[in-house]
């Protein structure tokens, strides 16, 4: 790291990717501060959160460089191997670098610059799970746990569309929705369910898994209140229910909503036509990118937020979806068009597999694209009608929003 740059973000002190400590010894072979323990909830905190950087070797109410003699280098590196191999499970991966600094006197010191990249897994610390929350650690309470958990896809230990919903059963599912994942001649159909993940077991019983909730029951919100898509349409520009012109919320099995909220779509934009050398329709939008964009939002939504349900919302300059849920594994923002990592395979794979499309001019055969180009879709097929290029931002790490921009007609 450049020492000019580290420098600069310890003058402005601890935030949500920077901690600073200083090192006491007792003689020569002996670390007393900061306590192991403690050092390895910061350190986990971060690795939880989006990772960060431990400065180690300043002092963090004065904010200048105390330093670590020489001498004692490689017995505070072999202590910090230590903590985060048996004191953070599972061993915790960090980079070091060591890094000279100014000390109050201006004598050049040498720190030790701990790089804590963000965790595909879900790392429990000496005292409990923690994550850097502002400038300090926050202990991570059951639901948030779960819900973390779940998001990373940490081992199989949560897979969440795979979990059972307590009172269900196979009659709670619609005969013709489930027709279409039974095939003849491949056995017994519970059998063909189970394998789907349609089905499965909880404390001793039979019942529909999550996924079987969603994909094969006519109103998953009876067990899962917020497995709906709320669609509001306005006239204006802002989100003011005196500009509102249509809204409708869409609670049927997860295909029929994809549907209900495209024909929404549809019907609310604008599609104006020219008859220069024939009637040429310009719309609003690209319904190859609404089509992608929904897509993705169902099928990739965090389902385990309790309250979260999509957004879509419509406006005279531009269209909004949201979806709940941060990004699954260790995938960005700025990533999502160089990799594919689905939240919920089970959902993803019946998508490519099971439900073709009603529409041919979307250019695809089933609602999901195995290839994994719908974010290219939207980015490219938006900005050739509108010019603008589809903005996808995260908010607070726990909605993504699609923004595409409305075609000038």
């Amino acid at each position: 790291m450049d020492s000019q740059i580290l420098q600069q973000r310890i003058r402005l002190g601890e935030d949500s990717t920077l901690e600073l400590k200083q090192i006491v010894f007792r003689g020569a072979q002996k670390v007393i501060e900061p306590h192991p323990d403690g050092l390895s909830d910061e350190l986990a905190a971060f690795a939880n959160a989006n990772g960060g950087t431990l400065v180690l070797g300043v002092d963090d109410k004065t904010l200048t460089a105390t330093g670590i003699p020489a001498e004692q280098m490689e017995t505070l590196k072999s202590w910090l191997r230590g903590i985060v191999n048996d004191r953070i499970t599972p061993p915790l991966e960090i980079l070091t670098e060591n890094v000279e600094l100014p000390n109050a006197a201006g004598e050049r010191v040498t720190v030790i610059v701990v790089s804590v990249p963000r965790s595909l897994w879900i790392h429990e610390s000496a005292n409990g799970y923690f994550r850097r929350v502002a400038d300090s650690k926050r202990k991570l309470t059951p639901d948030v746990l779960a819900r973390l958990f779940q998001q990373r896809s940490q081992a199989r230990l949560i897979r969440f569309e795979e979990q059972g919903v307590a009172d269900t059963s196979l009659d709670d599912a619609d005969a013709l929705l489930l027709r279409r994942f039974l095939r003849q001649h491949e056995g017994d159909e519970r059998k063909q369910l189970r394998r789907l993940h349609l089905l499965a077991d909880l404390e001793g019983q039979e019942c529909l898994s999550i996924a079987g909730v969603l994909l094969c029951t006519e109103k998953p919100v009876n067990w899962l209140p917020s497995a709906y898509i709320q669609a509001v349409a306005y006239s204006g520009v802002n989100n003011d229910p005196n500009e509102q012109l249509d809204a409708k919320d869409f609670d049927g099995p997860l295909d029929r909503q994809l549907w209900d909220a495209f024909d929404f779509v549809r019907l609310n934009m604008k599609v104006p036509a020219r008859k220069e050398f024939g009637r040429v329709d310009y719309p609003q939008y690209s319904l190859r990118a609404v089509f992608e964009a929904l897509v993705n939002a169902i099928v990739h939504r965090d389902y385990s937020i309790w309250g979260g349900r999509i957004r879509l919302h419509m406006f005279a300059d531009r269209l909004e979806l949201y979806s709940p849920g941060a990004l699954p594994n260790s995938m960005t923002v700025e990533s999502m068009q160089a990799m594919s990592l689905p939240r919920n395979d089970v959902l993803s794979s019946l998508f490519s597999r099971y439900y073709p499309v009603r529409d041919s001019g979307l250019g695809r055969e089933y609602l999901m694209d195995r290839r994994g180009s719908g974010v290219d879709v939207i980015l490219a097929e938006s900005e050739k009608l509108s010019g603008k290029k589809p903005l996808i931002e995260m908010i607070a790490d726990m909605e993504l929003r699609v923004t595409i921009y409305a075609a000038k007609i």
